[in-house]
C-alpha cells in the first residue's frame, strides 16, 4: 500500500510534467506527497572567487545566513509555481504535505530525506537536461535507482518519448 511519496525536482523544463504523475499517484492511492528540491553546494571556484571579495568573517556570514535566505527564497518560489500551475485545482495541492528546498549532494540528499519520511514511493523525472551519447538516464536518477530501498517511479523525457513515436 503506498501511504506516502516523495517527489524530488530538478525544477527543470519537465518538472511540471512530472508534477502531474506525483499528483495523480497522490490523488488514485490517497497518500501524502512530499517534494524536494536539492541544490548543490557551491563549488570550489565559485568559493574561491567570493575568497578573494570578501574577508573571512563576511564569508562565513554569508555562507551561514546566505545559504539559509536562498534556499527559503526558492522553497518560496517553488510554492508559488505549484499554487499558479494548480490554481484551478487547489484540493489536489493539499495533498502536499511540505516542500523542501535542501542543499546537498542530490542522491544522497533524496535517498535520506525518502528514509526520514518513511515513504513508500520515490517519484523523479529521467533527466531534463538533454545528453549525448545516447545517455538514458541522469546520474541523480540512475544513483537513485540503484540505491533506492523502495519502489522509484520514473517519467521519461517527453522529448524521447516523441522521438521513439516517429
Amino acid at each position: 500500500m503506498i501511504r506516502s511519496i516523495l517527489y524530488a525536482t530538478d525544477l527543470g523544463i519537465y518538472a511540471p510534467v512530472v508534477m502531474q504523475h506525483a499528483l495523480g499517484m497522490a490523488l488514485s492511492f490517497r497518500a501524502d506527497l512530499y517534494v524536494v528540491h536539492v541544490v548543490e553546494p557551491m563549488g570550489l571556484f565559485a568559493e574561491s572567487v567570493l575568497q578573494s571579495y570578501l574577508d573571512e568573517r563576511a564569508l562565513n556570514e554569508l555562507q551561514q545566513q546566505g545559504i539559509s535566505t536562498m534556499l527559503s527564497n526558492i522553497e518560496q518560489r517553488v510554492l508559488d509555481s505549484l499554487r499558479e500551475e494548480f490554481a484551478e485545482r487547489l484540493q489536489d495541492l493539499a495533498l502536499i504535505r511540505s516542500v523542501k528546498v535542501i542543499q546537498g549532494e542530490p542522491t544522497q540528499v533524496i535517498l535520506e530525506q525518502s528514509l526520514k519520511l518513511a515513504v513508500d514511493l520515490l517519484i523523479l523525472g529521467g533527466h531534463s537536461q538533454p545528453v549525448g551519447g545516447g545517455t538514458r538516464l541522469g546520474r541523480t536518477a540512475a544513483r537513485v535507482i540503484e540505491l533506492a530501498q523502495m519502489p522509484v517511479y520514473l517519467v521519461p523525457l517527453l522529448q524521447r518519448r516523441r522521438r521513439a513515436d516517429g
